[in-house]
């Protein structure tokens, strides 16, 4: 697992200048250790690295091809050795897949995330197992995971619920949900922030002490649907101009205006739809950026609205808006 700079701090305020904190990696198949780190904490660490490999280990970075990645990119790590164990009693099939020859050496696949610094430095990134494709992006768990650690929270699990949703655990006695959310969107790209957050006193634990993703509760996702219902400002004709627009792209029957896009459930291509639809329908000076920086069909139409005022030498007319509303009346029975 990561070791978060926040706790390394804590760990490091708790102990004496003359004690040493080290941050050790290594799974069992390797016989526990193979890299290790004196953790060295200055103002502006960002990451705390697993440092290099120990004597008589060997560790590599390799991307789906075997080939080796470049610096500053990432990629799994293999490690070779003298502690790299023999094999799974009574599981050829899984020895086989963990264990590659390399260059006549034996090497352990140990589906762990490393990118290397310029310093040669290895820094953990996650397991591979949790890199996940969701609407078409490509999606590191861990990633989404590091910037919630960097709150009040003390733990949480992040992980894909079927094929529409990204669903975040926290554990914590007393956290603000829009604050988390909020945080997420200042330091994640929006297709990466999840569609939900639960706040669970005490994450789950298997036999190891480690999270047990098997036991956390379902996410309820009628509280979704039902976002904002105490909203009783009503639509203008634009927002619900983008309703249509967006219920059209998304193929989403009736879209809450105050939803985040990413929890609409669209693809990237509905995105590129639903731009399309408002550059023919609306206006043609909205792109793709002022799209992504407004996330929901009201922050957007309130950034849409001065696009469409025009002006002259005595008042202000809102000749698009007045427009969008003739449409609206003519469809009416």
């Amino acid at each position: 697992e990561v070791l978060p700079v926040k706790l390394a701090k804590l760990m490091r305020s708790m102990v004496t200048s003359t004690c040493r904190v080290w941050n050790l990696y290594g799974p069992a198949e390797i016989t526990i250790d193979c890299t290790s780190h004196v953790v060295d904490i200055t103002s502006d660490t960002k990451s705390i690295p697993i440092e290099r490999a120990l004597p008589n280990y060997q560790c590599l970075l390799l991307d789906s091809w075997l080939q080796c990645v470049g610096a500053s990119q990432e990629g799994e790590l293999y490690v070779g050795g003298v502690g790299v164990f023999a094999g799974y009693l009574g599981r050829d099939d899984l020895t086989a897949r963990t264990l590659i020859m390399i260059d006549g050496e034996i090497f352990y696949r140990t589906g762990d995330l490393v990118r290397m610094d310029s310093a040669g430095l290895l820094h953990y990134r996650g397991r591979k197992d949790y890199q996940i494709k969701l609407h078409g992006q490509r999606i590191e768990l861990g990633e989404i995971e590091r910037c919630l650690l960097n709150t009040s929270i003390s733990a949480c699990v992040v992980i894909k619920w079927n094929d529409d949703h990204v669903v975040a655990y926290v554990q914590s006695s007393d956290v603000d949900v829009e604050q988390l959310r909020h945080h997420c969107q200042c330091h994640l790209p929006p297709y990466m922030i999840p569609s939900i957050f639960i706040v669970l006193e005490k994450l789950p634990l298997n036999a190891n002490g480690k999270a047990d993703r098997k036991r956390l509760p379902a996410p309820q996702f009628s509280s979704l649907t039902n976002i904002d219902q105490t909203d009783v400002i009503p639509l203008t004709p634009l927002e619900e101009h983008l309703q249509r627009i967006f219920s059209e792209a998304f193929h989403n029957e009736s879209p809450n205006v105050n939803m985040l896009f990413g929890q609409l459930g669209g693809t990237s291509l509905d995105v590129i739809r639903a731009l399309m639809l408002i550059q023919q329908e609306i206006c043609t000076k909205v792109d793709v950026g002022l799209l992504l920086a407004n996330q929901s069909i009201r922050q957007l139409a309130r950034v849409i609205e001065p696009l469409l005022v025009t002006y002259d030498d005595s008042s202000v007319t809102t000749s698009a808006l007045q427009l969008l509303q003739e449409n609206q009346d003519r469809s009416m029975p």
